[in-house]
């Protein structure tokens, strides 16, 4: 997979950041270092803290946006947590409080507000989590509202490590000659 050079800026901890994606509030997003944010992907740090774990991957046109709750006198932000070799595919929209690491979304997903998303799951392409939903680790969840529609092997751990650290060092500048 190659990427013009220029439309990215790398860096100290090997992040890789598209120029046409938009960081609201930039000081309040942490990625903590081989992620890979594609373009036009929005991250909304100026509602609140926004936590991105190593050796993550946020495919092009998603959004990632901190949980909200509504109050009698307005609205309030909370954190958003995202753990380490998680992939985040193209079009979807996250508003969880916490995703675990090994995590893989699909595509154009919908992530409820406040949705807690445990370590070594899977959200199939299209699926639309309600607000506030648990997901156990170790499974499946797909349709809209999506529930459990399977199980993952002990071994996921390993794959979604194996497939974030792979697409990395595939993600290389293009050559211009």
């Amino acid at each position: 997979m190659f990427y013009i050079k220029e439309k990215y800026i790398e860096t100290a901890s090997g992040n890789k950041v598209s120029r046409q994606s938009v960081l609201c509030g930039s000081q309040n997003i942490v990625l903590n270092g081989k992620t890979i944010v594609q373009n036009e992907c929005i991250i909304r740090g100026d509602l609140a803290n926004v936590k991105i774990g190593r050796n993550c991957v946020i495919k092009s046109r998603s959004v990632i946006r901190p949980p909200f709750k509504k109050f009698n006198k307005g609205v309030a932000f909370f954190p958003c947590m995202i753990g380490d070799h998680v992939f985040i595919e193209e079009d979807s929209v996250v508003n969880a409080a916490s995703i675990g690491s090994y995590v893989h979304i699909g595509k154009n997903c919908v992530i409820g507000r406040r949705c807690i998303i445990k370590d070594c799951s899977q959200i199939e392409d299209d699926a639309v989590l309600p607000p506030e939903t648990v997901v156990p680790p170790y499974t499946v969840w797909g349709g809209s509202p999506a529930s459990v529609i399977g199980h993952l092997p002990e071994c996921s751990q390993y794959l979604m490590i194996d497939a974030t650290k792979q697409y990395y060092e595939h993600f290389r500048p293009a050559v211009v000659g």
